[in-house]
């Protein structure tokens, strides 16, 4: 049996015209920071796949776009960066209990160096309220972080509604929009100061990564060196895989609309054949505030990390949770936040479907994990 791919969310799959694109920069190795032809070629080549970046973001004036080794440095440059070059002007930080670990280890150590961090809870769904936000604002709140899709459960944050609140409170908001690479990125719409992007979510090379920020806003470097990227990211650029990730967003943003109602379909075709399959499926993810990439499913009386190896043996690939916690054999903190129960939380494993996800395979992967949950279920 061919392998049935259903962790995107996890790892995307580099696109062909990518990988055409980057193929013609084979001879393009010249260190964009030298002055000599090959140099200054490497330079514009660069600055062009920064400018379709900043194109699709709505980035304007002295809006920044620095180019990084993936998300979790773009947030680390992100909460570190500016919670460092504020810290004159206050010390408390707002996020959720949900948010990628990647945001919340790096608010940890925040409180190490003297930072308050606040993590507001969730509903049922996974949503945050915007009013408990509002509540939790102080004289000295310099910032807040929500994730724009959580990479777990797919839930989308009320981010427009937040970066209402905060424009008027003058309070600088970062967005993780690493699993948001079907949605509107547009920042002004949006309202967000600081957004971050990961290439390997949207088709792109792996090791490549964003930080857009925006005019005015202030931030400190955490990589020290040469001073590439404004002086707030050294180390030479990978300029191969950066055009490859322009590239790859550039795709994905303009055919994203005909892509999200395709996987709606496929996905509620799923969802169905799983309850009518198969029994104690509980739906982790609310499909109506949730994107079409990821659906979270537990089922009882089995252990995640359990199907997901023995599934795993069938060539049907998916994840436990987050893949960024794999090691981790513990009900996730995004599920123990929306108080789902332990004996479904214990055996909630994430689909998650992509451009390479067709009927065919998840009517297939239906078969596999009905033979799997039964034979578990009977140990």
């Amino acid at each position: 049996m061919k392998q049935i791919y259903l962790d995107y969310a996890a790892a995307t799959p580099v696109r062909k015209e990518v990988l055409q694109e980057m193929r013609k920069f084979e001879t393009l190795f010249a260190n964009p920071s030298s002055v000599h032809g090959a140099g200054v070629r490497a330079r514009e080549v660069l600055e062009d796949a920064r400018g379709r970046v900043g194109k699709i973001l709505g980035a304007s004036g002295e809006d920044k776009i620095i180019f990084t080794s993936g998300g979790t440095e773009s947030i680390n440059l992100a909460l570190l960066g500016f919670a460092r070059a504020n810290r004159s002007k206050g010390k408390h930080i707002i996020t959720s209990a949900v948010e990628h670990k990647a945001v919340l280890e790096t608010c940890k150590q925040l409180e190490r160096e003297g930072f308050i961090v606040d993590y507001i809870g969730v509903d049922e769904k996974g949503v945050v309220d915007v009013d408990e936000i509002a509540t939790k604002i102080k004289k000295d709140t310099i910032l807040v972080s929500i994730q724009s899709v959580n990479n777990e459960i797919g839930v989308m944050q009320p981010i427009v509604e937040i970066g209402k609140l905060l424009k008027i409170k003058k309070i600088a908001f970062h967005v993780d929009a690493c699993q948001a690479g079907l949605l509107d990125l547009d920042v002004n719409r949006l309202g967000v100061d600081l957004l971050t992007l990961n290439s390997s979510k949207v088709y792109g090379p792996h090791g490549v990564g964003l930080l857009y920020v925006r005019e005015g806003i202030a931030i400190s470097p955490v990589i020290f060196g040469g001073g590439q990227e404004y002086g707030l990211r050294s180390g030479t650029e990978n300029v191969a895989g950066i055009v490859g990730f322009a590239l790859a967003l550039s795709l994905l943003q303009k055919e994203r609309k005909k892509e999200l109602m395709r996987l709606q379909g496929l996905r509620a075709r799923f969802v169905a054949d799983l309850k009518k399959n198969i029994g104690d499926v509980v739906i982790v993810s609310d499909l109506e505030k949730s994107v079409p990439t990821i659906l979270s499913v537990g089922f009882r009386g089995v252990e995640a990390e359990t199907v997901v190896r023995a599934l795993s043996a069938l060539k049907v690939y998916i994840s436990a949770g987050s893949a960024c916690t794999v090691q981790q054999i513990e009900v996730s903190h995004v599920l123990k936040a929306m108080r789902v129960e332990e004996d479904v939380a214990r055996g909630v494993v994430r689909f998650s479907f992509g451009r390479e996800t067709h009927a065919r395979d998840l009517k297939m992967g239906v078969v596999c994990v009905k033979k799997v949950v039964e034979s578990l279920r009977m140990v």
